[in-house]
């Protein structure tokens, strides 16, 4: 398993992406996760693909504690290290 933030990040894009909340190509990690269409049945989601991917243990809150992708993808990259 990929504990590099630039994976991650990769990885958060294309689930935001399979979604259908946005296209390919039209955002970027700076893009805050409230202008994707990030809402409280979408940040369920999230969270339990990042559980599943990552083996983490993640709250829902991590979405508005971390509000773009890239700084999302930081801090799991941070959790995965310190585990």
């Amino acid at each position: 398993m990929t504990t590099d933030a630039p994976t991650i990040e990769s990885w958060l894009m294309g689930r935001v992406v399979a979604y259908g909340k946005v296209d390919a190509g039209t955002f970027d990690a700076a893009t805050p996760l409230a202008d994707l269409g990030l809402d409280s049945v979408y940040a369920l989601t999230l969270c339990g693909d990042i559980e599943d991917e990552f083996e983490l243990d993640v709250d829902p809150t991590i979405v508005w504690d971390y509000p773009t992708i890239g700084e999302l993808a930081e801090g799991i990259s941070e959790r995965l290290a310190a585990a």
